[in-house]
């Protein structure tokens, strides 16, 4: 099959997606409404809520949500052949990531702009906001852990990489500091500041850093180190304001994307490039079937639960009009669903120049799981050399992308990570701990580094072979917890329900059943921190099912919500300024 065939239909469906789709979602299920006085304006605070200019916040929201899940989990996924790996891909973006991802931006603007589990309790109830926050700690936990394992690999297969990314960090603030003080547009200093990393992509190459060096001087493997620089990193870059470092670096990164995708598909179709992997490939005896692991290891790029958490968690504090969480919302999701697309193209038409190449790749999962990453880097290196880029400056690109986007994923989780934590805390009554913006840095930080310095499975198949699929199935399962919560809130409003419903239904069996499967082989091959871990989430999600599926009922059937909190306005069609509720500034706590 041509890959140049395979990217106009893709385009095509996307282009319809979000024309129709999209819009039937506007107004018939989560009725936008242009007057609707957006968190953003009500508690402008300068450092987390920031009316923000609907492409700048669709750049910051997309590196967020993109990360490394949408290219690792497609790249792997080709396993199971390319066209069941596709086919997910784009309905699940079409008609489950994109009613997720826009369904929990306004729901969440329509509560103060708190996250999708303290929306629960005046959604379902008390139990349900409990419930749901533990998953999401455990969620935020394995996507902090894998982004930082798979970044520190990444830093070691790509030297060349290391000087671009942490250069940027100092022209993201210098644009940052610009664009706030001036009042001016993003798009031209981020431009800049695209071209300034592409010249430092050239550096890179020609500069590149190894650090085994200085790991081996301290007894520690290189890996390592690189994951314990990132948590150290993310633990002062998620305590700053989101307009000093993450707005422009994430306008930057979203310019790349873009970028990205012009390479992907120009390199593609000057080389016409022919997808070398099977349509559906033969696995050998004792794989993962199909049903339930290509729905959980493709995460995002079809559908995430974490993209609900970064919805309800820094992008519903920025969106500017209500009528805006289509752009950044619906579109977020069609741009993750363009990468994973260009992913599978990667590892299907770029990486490989035969079947028996290409078969050799993926001779079983181990080595599928092991190599995704690399695969996708090597593929879109071979599309830009297509146009003249030399294979390994392509390589240092690719890898610039990835890296970039995960670095950006994991500044954002463990900022949404100390929220949780600081929500948890108030629960339970740790005062110390929920007033304590520090204290509550450090347990975000220190508890994924420690999962994500946990050894076994050889350098890459702990990650990619064990800990990604519980994170897949704990994100899936997050995606479709809150589609319940969205679900209850469109049944009050009284507007159509199916198009939550039936992603909701499918990722719920999904989810459950490999939780089962995963707890299974855990418990069989002594996984002795992962199998607790697998049944603590599937307890949790079994209880949080139970509540939301009562609620529902009580939904239809017109009883009142159980709290009267949030600023929900039923049906979703008041204008003018909702109800200042009590709002509490996590960014502002006691030190």
């Amino acid at each position: 099959m041509p890959a140049p065939v395979i990217v106009a239909i893709v385009a095509v469906l996307f282009w319809l997606g979000y024309r129709y789709y999209a819009g039937y979602l506007t107004k018939h299920v989560y009725a936008l409404d242009p007057k609707f006085v957006t968190p953003a304006h009500q508690f402008t605070d300068g450092i987390d809520f920031v009316p923000t200019n609907k492409h700048v916040l669709f750049g910051h929201h997309f590196t967020s949500v993109a990360g490394a899940a949408p290219i690792v989990g497609p790249a792997i996924a080709v396993f199971w052949g390319w066209v069941p790996a596709l086919a997910w891909i784009v309905l699940g973006t079409i008609f489950a990531a994109g009613v997720h991802d826009m369904g929990s931006l306004v729901v969440s603007v329509r509560h103060k702009a708190r996250n999708i589990g303290t929306i629960a309790q005046d959604i379902i109830n008390k139990r349900a906001r409990t419930l749901f926050l533990l998953i999401i700690f455990f969620l935020l936990t394995l996507v902090n852990a894998v982004f930082a394992v798979v970044i520190g690999n990444l830093f070691i297969a790509n030297p060349g990489a290391v000087i671009p990314i942490f250069l940027q960090i100092p022209v993201a603030i210098a644009i940052g500091q610009y664009i706030y003080r001036t009042k001016s547009a993003a798009l031209i200093p981020s431009l800049i500041g695209l071209i300034i990393l592409y010249f430092l992509i050239w550096v890179g190459q020609m500069v590149p850093v190894d650090i085994s060096p200085w790991a081996e001087a301290i007894g520690m493997e290189p890996r390592n180190l690189w994951v314990i620089i990132m948590f150290a990193y993310t633990f002062i870059a998620s305590r700053i304001p989101v307009w000093m470092l993450l707005q422009p670096r994430d306008y930057i990164n979203s310019h790349q994307l873009f970028v990205a995708l012009a390479i992907i598909v120009t390199g593609i179709t000057v080389g016409w490039e022919t997808i070398v992997a099977p349509a559906f490939n033969d696995v050998p005896e004792g794989s993962p079937s199909i049903f339930p692991f290509l729905f959980i290891t493709i995460a995002c790029g079809a559908i995430s639960g974490f993209h609900s958490l970064v919805s309800s968690g820094t992008t519903a504090k920025q969106l500017n009009k209500d009528t805006d969480a289509r752009h950044v919302g619906y579109g977020g999701a069609l741009g993750e669903g363009s990468l994973a697309t260009g992913a599978v193209l990667a590892a299907t038409a770029g990486v490989a120049a035969t079947r028996a190449d290409w078969n050799e790749l993926y001779s079983d999962f181990a080595t599928a799981s092991g190599g995704g990453v690399g695969n996708f880097v090597n593929g879109i290196a071979a599309f830009a050399n297509n146009l003249g880029i030399p294979l390994q400056l392509g390589a240092v690109f690719a890898a610039v992308v990835v890296i970039a986007f995960a670095a950006t994923t994991m500044d954002t989780g463990v900022r949404l990570q100390r929220y949780v934590v600081q929500e948890i805390a108030e629960l339970a009554g740790w005062k110390t701990l929920s007033r304590n913006l520090t204290l509550a840095s450090l347990v975000a930080v220190l508890v994924p580094l420690g999962m994500a310095l946990l050894p076994g499975g050889g350098e890459d198949g702990y990650t990619f072979g064990v800990l990604w699929q519980l994170f897949g199935t704990t994100n899936q399962l997050t995606a479709g917890l809150a589609l319940a919560v969205i679900a209850v809130w469109v049944t009050r409003g009284g507007r159509s329900i199916w198009p939550v419903v039936v992603p909701l239904v499918f990722l719920l069996i999904m989810t459950t059943w490999a939780l089962i499967v995963n707890l299974i082989n855990f418990v069989e091959a002594g996984q002795w921190v992962l199998a607790p871990l697998d049944l603590i989430i599937f307890g949790l999600a079994m209880w949080l099912i139970v509540e939301a599926a009562l609620a529902l009922g009580k939904a239809r059937r017109g009883e009142p919500a159980p709290v009267a909190g949030g600023n929900d306005d039923g049906a979703g069609s008041g204008g003018g300024t909702a109800a200042r509720g009590r709002h509490v500034d996590t960014d502002r706590s006691e030190e």
